[in-house]
């Protein structure tokens, strides 16, 4: 064997070497990001990437929520603003017992100002949705559930038993939102 073969054989090993440690650092910060997202978006994670029927363009959209989140001036209700929006959920509650439709309507509406006061941008469901799994990824859970529930009874399809639900759903939200700080000034 001359010795220019024998450089071409090194050269080739030595970029075949190459290119399986760059392969393993790239599937290996893929694996360390989709477990950080796991963490971060818990359940909100699994119910988005069946929802798009891919991990990694799930992983996309996350990692644009987070981006966008970032942008926002999320803060914690004051002390007399969360008397407030309490005193109002409980009004919201009670009027459950004489007309559930038009308080799962008035509880839809109080979470959208609540929502504003601590900072997020209300648009459609999807987008509010979206901007809450960042904060609050567990609890948006809730949301959908709620939200479903909702469309349902437009449609003529849910009980006043389904109705109920989506008020627990909500109120579970309601709760998140007005006690806790987001994670991100929780963290600091």
């Amino acid at each position: 064997m001359s010795t220019s073969s024998i450089i071409i054989i090194a050269a080739i090993i030595a970029v075949i070497v190459v290119g399986a440690i760059i392969l393993a650092v790239y599937h290996s910060r893929h694996v360390q990001q989709e477990r950080l997202l796991r963490q971060r978006f818990g359940p909100e994670y699994d119910r988005l990437a069946q929802q798009i029927g891919s991990k990694r363009a799930a992983e996309k959209e996350l990692q644009a929520r987070e981006r966008r989140v970032e942008q926002y001036h999320i803060r914690a209700l004051s002390s007399d603003e969360r008397r407030q929006f309490a005193d109002r959920w409980q009004a919201v509650q009670a009027q459950f017992v004489d007309n559930p439709q038009t308080s799962l309507l008035h509880a839809d509406e109080l979470l959208g100002e609540l929502m504003t006061a601590c900072g997020y941008p209300v648009a459609d469901f999807d987008r509010r949705a979206a901007d809450l799994s960042v904060d609050h990824p567990v609890v948006v859970q809730h949301y959908h559930a709620a939200h479903a529930i909702a469309l349902r009874h437009r449609k003529g399809g849910a009980t006043t038993e389904d109705l109920r639900q989506a008020m627990i759903h909500y109120r579970a939200l309601f709760d998140e939102l007005a006690s806790a700080a987001p994670q991100a000034q929780a963290a600091e």
